[in-house]
């Protein structure tokens, strides 16, 4: 099971932020399939936020095929793979690349000194 954590400041909303989480917990392999989430109403109990905002998430995943809910049983991982489309994918990246680049840059950090260390971890993990 994975740790839900909201950010008030970062301008997403805490439903994208539900969907975000359970997508990343599925392709980081936290999520399996057939693992049970919380139901909506313990996760907007968890969270501290409205029953809608946990519901309109399942049900967009929902939509996707990402997760089944089943009824009086819960609510279930649907799919581990293809669960990100590509260009979600892609938006994702750039999103992080900017937000990463915008703390490193703030520390002084050149360009150049950021891609040195990101090769270096890459190459240090093989």
């Amino acid at each position: 099971m994975i740790k839900f954590v909201l950010d008030y400041s970062s301008g997403v909303p805490v439903y994208r932020q539900i969907i975000d989480q359970i997508i990343f917990g599925i392709a980081s392999g936290q999520l399996k399939l057939g693992e049970q989430l919380p139901t909506v109403r313990a996760l907007a109990v968890e969270l501290k936020v409205n029953l809608n905002t946990v519901s309109k998430a399942y049900k967009e995943l929902e939509i996707k095929d990402i997760l089944e809910t089943q009824q009086g049983t819960g609510t279930f991982i649907n799919k581990t793979e293809n669960v990100m489309p590509e260009k979600e994918r892609n938006d994702k990246l750039k999103e992080i690349c900017i937000q990463f680049s915008s703390v490193a840059h703030s520390y002084g950090f050149s360009l150049n000194e950021v891609i040195r260390e990101l090769k270096n971890i890459g190459t240090s993990k093989k």
